[in-house]
This record gives structure tokens, sequence and C-alpha cells, in this order.
């Protein structure tokens, strides 16, 4: 028995005590004493003692206390402890009832135990109310308590209470202002009570007797709950042991508690992770609308807060009023499928009324349990759509530091709303205001994209020729041979609009003849492209045309030069290579920031000369190249672009000195493709700037064209606040013949210089450029003279 251990041990200890204790005092001891007072020999034996502490439990007490170390006691209890259990074990009792020796003395197994318990119902109902009253029914178990009830705190609200019932549907009931486990709240600090006491509260059970109130409190000090515990008359009061073993209970069910809160917080942020993805997914893969994104929010929304409805409001700050046409989700409705109780009907009423409104106003978040208690609360939405409104979490969406719309949740299904759903729900709002925004951007762009459309259709029967020109143009006939059509000193100006496009289609049918292709396309083709240039002085229709003849005269004079693509690419590059020019350069379109300009970072002007190429050519009726094979017409289209970019100045200049340095180390080589395509560069080049290389009356009628065209340029720059340079501004005059005399010797002469050494045909360009040159020269002088 447990005595007799206890009895051996405390025999010993007594003896040697006695011993030394008369040994030191010469006195008898206070034990010696009243041993003798009971009449037993201190000679002492085992049985005698065993008797006697039967007989007197007191003294075995106050012995214990004052000489047993604290240790020992523990090691003992214990044992104890653990030969109940098996007592018990073996007896098939079960239950979890527990000693305060079981407890407070902690045996590792029950702690374990008890955790585990709390473990698997943390996974069936993840809660951490439902954790609490877990935990609340291990204490009022441990205590020997007859029942418990468990009070959570109202919603920012500590001092009102309300009461957790834990049976699934309304498992909370609002109580207000209860006065012991209220005042338990504020001051954080267990309450023993019993009947009889002052502070006893008027109960309806009679059989309730005793009460013990325990706070349940985080770490950081805030209150989580108050856990109320009740014995009937049949049991003694609550003692101070029955506190230490309700903290010792919280202390290990705080473990519990805590990756409760844990569980809970990674759950909602996993799941507000998996809808951030479906929102970038909506954005990125399946923006269709703004309805459609809308739908999507307000689902995700209801889902995360545990809403019944949720509504989007969108802001019209033209108008000042918030609206909204898919005004609220029901909770059947989690897919957005359905419009099931869905407004299409567009619901607007005014920033100054609402709770919606006040948070759209000053973009602060309102949470409110009850909203008809609320004065700000705006009931005409509710007669508007039937419904009844309780609690309400209202959230701004921002987007750029402004308020652009307001997410409200309706009626959560259990409780208020708590500072978890704002915390979560704020987060979303971030990325609903990230989504709209990309949603409105995409409605914007699709709408522009829309006009783009139209505008196009509008530019394109505006910028097509019609049908009466076409039949128009086929009534002309020219003769089988243009007499010096093919000289390049012809002169353009001896041709009015019309007939520029009858020897336009002339010398195509001249160079490549008709077997590939149809003549209707070619007519209507070279009619759209006289239609595009616009009317500039210098960049228009004319100078198109010219650069193609002289490319024309390029071709029929160094016959097997180029190939027959090359040549078909050649001489439409060169017809269309000034496309819808605006009479500025490259440099304006840059500086001024235009459209063009930053869609083309580089050769700004050369690339949207091209689009336009391919645009005519995309039209109905238009494709001259529709009888090419596909390789064909890919080849087609790399030349015609290889050659229209090559017009810009700044791409000659490399152009010329790769192709300078192969002629002068006689490595061209005419079936190296790169060579040949240096080549077809240069050759656009000379064929553009042909004017230099007209007789000198064509050439010096040119030149003030070209100066008409720079000074227009140079009057739009000094609006725009920049400085034209000398040769653009119209007060400078005396700039153009210093000018001319550059042009032609730094870019002009060594244009025809290499071309005329691969292609000796093109000498005579070189030698009217000369020509030319000294004219200008001459011109410099005598001006220089006067200005002496």
């Amino acid at each position: 028995m447990w005595t007799d251990k206890i009895s051996s041990r405390f025999s010993k200890l007594f003896y040697d005590r006695r011993i030394n204790r008369r040994e030191s005092t010469g006195r008898p001891t206070n034990c010696e004493n009243i041993i003798r007072t009971n009449g037993i020999n201190t000679e002492l034996s085992c049985e005698s003692v065993q008797s006697f502490l039967r007989s007197h439990p007191e003294f075995l007490e106050s012995w214990v206390m004052e000489e047993v170390q604290l240790d020992q006691l523990e090691r003992w209890i214990i044992r104890k402890t653990q030969r109940e259990k098996k007592r018990a074990g073996s007896k098939g009792s079960a239950g979890r009832k527990t000693s305060l020796s079981h407890w407070k003395f902690c045996v590792h197994a029950d702690k374990r135990q008890m955790l585990q318990d709390l473990t698997w119902s943390l996974q069936r109902r993840p809660s951490v109310a439902h954790v609490l009253w877990e935990l609340s029914g291990c204490i009022a178990s441990a205590v020997g308590a007859d029942g418990h009830r468990l009070y959570l705190p109202e919603i920012n609200d500590v001092e009102n209470l309300c009461l957790y019932i834990g049976h699934g549907e309304g498992e909370f009931q609002s109580l207000g202002e209860t006065l012991l486990p209220c005042l338990v709240a504020r001051t954080k600090e267990a309450l023993r009570v019993s009947k009889g006491d002052s502070n006893f509260p008027n109960m309806a059970c009679n059989e309730i007797q005793h009460l013990l109130l325990q706070p349940i409190i985080q770490p950081d000090g805030e209150l989580v709950a108050v856990l109320e515990l009740w014995r009937s008359d049949s049991l003694p009061k609550f003692h101070e042991e029955d506190e230490e073993i309700a903290s010792s209970y919280l202390v290990w069910g705080g473990i519990a508690l805590h990756y409760a809160r844990l569980y809970l917080s990674m759950n909602k942020q996993r799941k507000l992770n998996d809808f951030l993805l479906d929102v970038v997914k909506s954005v990125f893969q399946d923006m269709v609308s703004m309805d459609s994104l809308v739908t999507k929010i307000m689902n995700f929304a209801q889902r995360l807060t545990d809403a019944d409805r949720a509504s989007l409001f969108l802001l019209d700050s033209k108008n000042k009023e918030l609206y909204a046409r898919i005004f609220d989700i029901k909770g059947n409705d989690s897919e957005g499928d359905s419009d099931s109780g869905r407004s299409h009907t567009e619901i607007r009423f005014s920033v100054s009324k609402g709770i919606a409104g006040q948070v759209a106003r000053t973009g602060e978040v309102l949470n409110i349990a009850d909203a008809y208690s609320d004065p700000r609360f705006n009931r005409t939405v509710d007669q508007l759509t039937g419904y009844h409104t309780k609690s309400i979490l209202c959230m701004p969406i921002f987007i750029r530091g402004t308020v652009m719309g307001v997410m409200q949740m309706v009626n959560k299904n259990i409780g208020p709303f708590n500072k978890e759903d704002e915390e979560a729900f704020e987060t979303f709002a971030v990325y609903c205001g990230l989504a709209l925004h990309h949603a409105k951007l995409y409605d914007k762009i699709r709408r522009s994209e829309q006009k783009y459309r139209v505008a196009l259709e509008v530019l394109g029967y505006h910028n097509t020729c019609t049908d009466t020109e076409v039949q128009e143009t086929k009534l002309q006939s020219l003769p089988n041979t243009v007499t010096g059509l093919d000289e390049y000193h012809f002169n353009v100006f001896n041709l009015d609009d019309g007939e520029k496009v009858s020897h336009a289609i002339y010398m195509f049918e001249d160079l490549f003849g008709l077997s590939r292709f149809d003549r209707d396309n070619l007519v209507r083709f070279t009619l759209t492209v006289k239609k595009n240039y616009r009317r500039v002085p210098y960049h228009n229709w004319t100078h198109g045309f010219s650069v193609a003849n002289s490319m024309y005269s390029i071709i029929k004079h160094s016959k097997d030069t180029f190939s027959p693509n090359e040549c078909l690419s050649l001489y439409i590059a060169a017809l269309c290579h000034d496309l819808d020019h605006r009479g500025k350069n490259n440099k304006f379109m840059l500086e001024t920031e235009s459209p063009l300009a930053a869609i083309y970072s580089t050769s700004t002007m050369e690339h949207h000369h091209f689009n336009q190429t391919v645009t005519i050519l995309q039209q109905q009726g238009h494709n001259i190249f529709n009888q090419l094979s596909n390789n064909e017409y890919k080849q087609v289209l790399g030349y015609i672009k290889h050659c229209i970019l090559a017009t810009d100045l700044a791409r000659f200049f490399p152009y010329k000195a790769q192709l300078q340095q192969l002629v002068a180390e006689r490595t061209f080589s005419w079936a190296n493709p790169e060579h040949r395509l240096l080549l077809q560069a240069v050759t656009m080049t000379a064929s553009d700037l042909s004017a230099s290389a007209k007789p000198w009356e064509l050439q010096a009628e040119t030149a003030q064209v070209i100066f008409q065209e720079f000074y227009e340029q140079g009057d739009a720059e000094r609006e725009s606040g920049i400085t034209p340079v000398p040769m653009m501004d119209r007060n400078q005059p005396e700039q153009q013949v210093a000018s001319q005399v550059e042009f032609l010797k730094s870019i002009c002469i060594p244009c025809y210089s290499v071309l005329s050494e691969l292609i000796v045909e093109t000498k005579p360009m070189l030698y009217e450029c000369q020509n030319n040159l000294k004219m200008w020269e001459q011109k410099l002088s005598q001006q220089q003279k006067l200005s002496e």
C-alpha cells in the first residue's frame, strides 16, 4: 500500500530527526510530545506509525507540509496518479474527470491526450470559438463543475459579450451587458462567488450555488473569452486550487488556441491567394467584360467574408453618384453563372447618402453590426429590392490613391463581421481595384479598337479610288512606246496627275508585263497610291512618280542587273516610298512626340510609308501580287520593306560606307544576297535624290519647292517652341545656296559615285549631279561676293 511506503519513510525520517533535534537542543520535539500524549512508545515501528497516521490525518498533513521537500512530494503524487489510472483502466471506466493532483502535478500523458483531442476537434471544426468550447469542457471536467458557459466579446466592444452555445446554426446569442462576465472581461481577473454573496447574480436555475468565472487572455493581453463554471448545492464551492487547475488548462490549451488561429489565418490566406490568382487570370486571360469581372469579384468577396450578399458600387465622379448594374449576389450564386438574385436594372444614388456613400466620400472602412440603428444607413436600397439589411462591412476600392468604387458585404451568416473579415477584405480590395482598373482599360481599349475600325473603314472609303476613276483610267490609251520616259532627264512636271497615273501603269506593264498580274488590280492600286500622297509642297504624288520614273530608267538601262522580283520590289517601293508623308522629317516627329514617333522609334516615317503600302495591298481589288506564290510574295514584301526603309538618310550613310569598302577592295559579289541588299538600298537613295541629277532648270525649280516645305516645318517648329535649323528658317533665305552645295557634296555625289561603280549605266546621273554642284557653287561664290 501507499501508506506502507510513506510510513516506512516517515519512521526513518522521524527517528533521525528526533535524535538530531534532541542532540542539538536537549529537549523533546513537538512530534514526540504528540506521540507521548497519545500513549505511543517512541520506539517506532511501521505498524504503529500507520495506525497513528490513520487516526491522526491532521498530523500527517502538518508534518508533510513542514518536513517533506516539494520534488519528493511530486514524485509520490505521480506514482499515486499512475496507479489510480491503471486501476480505472482495468475496470473499464472512462471519462474526462481528473483530480487536483492529476493536473496540478502535470501527468504528461494526460496533457498529450488533451492536446490531441483539441487538435482533432480543430480538424473537424476549424473555429477558434469551437476550440474554446472544447477547452471549456476540459476545464469543467477537471474542476468537477456541473456545467459551463462561454462568453465571447462582441465585435469592437469588449464590454458587451455574446453567449456561445456551440450547436451549429445560431451558435451565438447576444446578451448585451451581463454583470459578472462583463466585470471579469473588464478586470481580466478570475472571480469566485457563491449563493448568498452580495454579488451573486439572480439566476433562473435555483440549483446553481457556486460560480467560477475565468478570463481567457492571449499573450498580448487581448481578451479572447470569459469562461463561467458552476456547481450545484451537492458540491462544495470553488477554491483557489480550482482556479489553478483552470489556469493550467488554459496554458496548455493556449497552444491549441494559437494553432487554431494560425490554421484559420493560413486557410483564409490560402483562399485569398487562390482568388488573387483567379483575378490575375481573369485580367490577363478571361477579361470578357466589366460585368463579368464584377460578378466574379462579388462572388468571392461574399465567400471570403461568409456574407449573405455582396454589392459593388462604382463611383461616377462627374455626377457624384454611386451606381451598380449588377447590384448583389446571393449565397446560392457562387459561380456567378446564374441570374438569380442579381439586379440588372442600374441603381444610382448620391454619394451623400447611405453607408456606401460615406465610405466613398471618406475612403474609410465601416463595420456596422446593426444597420438600422445607424443613422447613415440608406433604407432606399432595401425598399427597392425588398431585402432586409442587418450587418454591413463596407470597404473602399482605390486605384492610384483615388476611390473608384465601394464594395459592400451584407448580413454575415454567423455573427457580425469581425476584425479578421476587415483585414482579409482590405487585402482583397487592393486586388479588386487592380482588376477593375484593368477591366476599365480593357473596355476602353476595346472601344478604341472599334472606333479605329470605323475610322479605318471611313478612311479606306475616302482614300480608295472609285470605280468611275478606274474606268476612266482604263479608257485612257498610251502608245506602245513613250519617248523619253526611260531617260534620266525626263521632266515629270510636263504631266498632270492623271497622266502620271497612266504613265506609272505603263512603266509597270513595260517592265513586268501582265502575264502574272491583273490589270484591274494594277489600275486600282496605282490610283489609290496617288490618292494617299498628301498635298504637301514636295513629298507629294509628283515626287512619288518622279522617284518611280528614275527607278524605271535605272532598271531599263541596266538589264539583268537585278532579278525579276528585285526589279518588281524596287519599282513598287519607289512608287510608294513616301505614302502619307506630312511634309515633316523624322526629327520633327520625335521632338513633337507625335503618335507615329510613339509607334516607330527609328525611321519613323519610313516605317509608316511601308505600312501604308501594305494597307493598300490588303484592300479588296488592290493586291497586285495575288498571283505570286507564297514564297515569292514574302520575298517581294521583304524587299519592299528593305527598300522603303533605306530611303531614311540615317541608314544611307552606313550602307554607302559598306558598299564603298566592298568596291574599293573589289570584294563585291553579285552572288552574295547581303551585297545585293546593299546595292538595292543605294539604288533607292539614288532614285529618291534624282531631282539633284536632273538638268539645272529642273533641279533649281525642285529646290525651291523643297525649301517651301522646309520653311513650313520651320514655322511649325517655332510654334512648338523649337528653334529651327538655319536651312529651315524662312528668315534666313541666304542659307539655301550653301545648304544645297553641302547636300550635293556630302550625300548626292558620293551616292551616285558608288552606284556608278557597280551599275555603270547610271553614270549620267553622276555627271548631271556634278554639273548641278558647279552651278550651286557659282551661285554661292556670287552670293559671297555680294555680301562682302
